[in-house]
């Protein structure tokens, strides 16, 4: 509901959308057909936005996803049986590794069976379309209901027992042990043929072959064997559970407006791809998954971006390549505990980010680490990526974070710019550019003189958010990251000390910054900061330390092993959910840690 934790909940996918369940059996979030779509499901943001329940009244539930699926199961003990509820998205039948979720029926499955005794099935469904605006005529059909109204029809595949009131249906169903029901919600639009009703038998077999689906993937993708390999290998399923199919893009998350400040403003759409995760992202599928998805995620940022080199170049896209993600607001919803306004779409689509070239330029660099070639046609737009870069670094931008105040000179932002320039000198046979090499060595010089001047501050004894600035960003352990500096030059280390000390909280977790941002309130520390933390003092050789930082964040995952984007004072994880950056965050780490443990020394590319 929109007053439990967020960390009460755990994701379902098929490859094109996603559901969250509570630990109480409720699904309160379900956008159909694709991430990005309206809800169908919203009680997550307003108690009458919409829900399906299954429960067991009284009864404890304890639940895990199934080994190396996204399928959820929920096991509720009551005093007189025991029932297990088995939850998943259908990803298509015999969809398997690399074609799971290919041709995704738009289907939420559920299962329940009594494991023992007797049990009492609490149903309850209330399906609330466009953000619970539609409130749906609801027809008893054989083997279940049809819900119409707006330009959604939905199918519930159902036991007998159904009763319908108005826009709800509830039932009661009495099981005993062996017994099974099953339930199925399929979607479609108005103008399209009817979904389908399933039967009990067909429902049961989606579910396996949805399983099996999850399964072949993990088989296919997963060989990492280093430090926290369950955390690692379940962070590259969320990954994939977050990836749209038909593109290859990743969302941010599953979630709009679960808020970094709990009643404030701070509630953003995240249901889009930014190219600022770009390279972080491709490292990640790198240790966590395979060249496939890294190779589609990378060709779906390039064909996004291709045509807007001429001007400022768009930092995110909707999953399937759109461009204008305008920001409305909803008000008929309260907010995930009154936190407003509800959003979607995103303003910050046109703001400009001079740090997407870097980003752009080093997932190229991993592309070609992996697979060794790049198409003629990305290869041309690389190269004016790289040319960008040198025209444009000087300019002021929002930066990283997307700060809603007046453009300034971020040094994220110019470490960007430089990293593009010497993944581009790096890659320039292959993008057979060795004519601007010279232009570009010289420019990445440039640059680089220019942040060891401008963004280093004697008052903060490290690099900081701005040229200019006395105020610290978690950003600047990028510059660690990408090889700008080693880990043991005496002002970067100056600088982990400094984030170590000066911009964490009590418990050492990581803020982005403490800045004013233009914002009312305050925001949580961020758990990918807290890696790149954890990250940056292993590139330094503080691996004892890295472990510790590590730890800490990793402690926050939830039961189901997600994480939010941020932590509050009170320990609590809030902001949109699952984030694909923590989760990307804690890969890569790990990843940093498991390589400085076998003593694998990090590239040094300008001692």
């Amino acid at each position: 509901m929109s007053h439990l934790p967020i960390a009460d909940y755990a994701l379902l996918s098929d490859c094109r959308s996603a559901a969250l369940v509570s630990r109480a059996g409720s699904v309160d979030w379900l956008c159909l057909p694709r991430f990005d779509g309206p809800s169908v499901f919203a009680r997550l943001l307003d108690d009458a936005g919409g829900h399906w329940s299954i429960r067991v009244p009284g009864a404890d539930g304890t639940r895990r996803y199934v080994d190396q699926t996204m399928a959820l199961e929920t096991t509720f003990k009551a005093p007189s049986g025991t029932a297990v509820l088995t939850d998943a998205m259908a990803v298509g039948r015999n969809d398997r590794g690399h074609d799971l979720g290919a041709a995704s029926p738009g289907a939420l499955l559920r299962r329940v069976v009594c494991l023992d005794g007797e049990v009492e099935v609490e149903v309850s469904y209330a399906p609330r379309p466009e953000y619970g605006l539609v409130h749906p005529l609801l027809l008893m059909v054989d083997g279940g209901l049809v819900a119409r109204g707006g330009a959604d029809v939905l199918a519930l595949s159902a036991p007998a027992g159904l009763v319908v009131d108005g826009d709800t249906a509830t039932a009661r169903l009495a099981l005993r042990a062996g017994e099974v029901a099953c339930f199925a919600l399929h979607h479609a639009r108005s103008w399209e043929p009817s979904p389908s009703i399933w039967t009990q038998a067909e429902v049961a077999r989606q579910l396996e072959d949805a399983l099996e689906g999850w399964r072949s993937w993990s088989a296919m993708h997963q060989a990492y064997e280093g430090p926290w390999r369950e955390l690692v290998h379940h962070s590259g399923r969320v990954l994939q559970a977050l990836t749209f199919q038909p593109t290859g893009a990743i969302v941010a998350a599953a979630t709009t407006s679960l808020p970094e400040t709990v009643g404030g403003e701070r509630n953003w759409d995240y249901r889009y791809t930014w190219v600022r995760d770009a390279s972080m992202t491709m490292e990640a599928l790198w240790v966590a998954a395979c060249p496939d998805e890294a190779y589609r995620f990378f060709a779906f940022l390039a064909g996004a971006a291709a045509s807007q080199l001429h001007r400022d170049l768009q930092i995110m896209f909707g999953v399937g390549g759109e461009h204008d993600l305008t920001e409305r607001e909803l008000p008929h919803l309260s907010g995930w505990r009154s936190s407003r306004p509800v959003r979607v779409g995103n303003g910050a689509w046109n703001q400009r980010q001079l740090d997407v070239y870097g980003e752009l330029l080093g997932a190229a660099q991993r592309l070609v680490d992996q697979l060794g070639e790049l198409h003629p046609a990305t290869s041309g737009f690389l190269v004016a990526a790289a040319d960008a870069a040198a025209d444009r670094w000087m300019e002021k931008d929002q930066g990283i974070w997307e700060i809603r105040g007046a453009p300034r000179d971020f040094l994220y932002s110019k470490l960007m710019c430089w990293w593009a320039l010497d993944r581009a000198i790096a890659l320039a046979g292959r993008l057979g550019a060795g004519d601007r090499v010279d232009r570009w060595t010289g420019v990445r010089d440039e640059i680089r003189a220019a942040i060891l001047e401008h963004g280093w501050s004697d008052r903060a004894g490290a690099y900081t958010q701005a040229f200019g600035s006395d105020e610290l960003d978690a950003s600047a352990l990028m510059m660690v990251v990408t090889g700008f500096l080693p880990g043991t030059d005496p002002r970067m280390k100056a600088t982990i000390d400094a984030i170590a000390e000066h911009l964490t909280d009590e418990r050492g977790l990581v803020y982005r910054y403490r800045a004013a941002d233009g914002l009312e309130g305050e925001e949580g520390t961020f758990l990918l900061c807290t890696f790149w933390l954890a990250q940056a003092l292993a590139l330094a050789g503080e691996v004892d330390r890295a472990r510790a930082t590590f730890e800490r964040a990793v402690a926050y995952t939830n039961d189901v092993g997600l994480l939010a984007e941020e932590v509050d004072a009170n320990g609590e994880m809030i902001g949109n959910f699952p984030q694909a950056f923590s989760h990307i965050g804690l890969i890569n780490a790990a990843w940093a840690i498991s390589q400085a443990e076998a003593g694998v020394a990090p590239p040094t590319r300008h001692p």
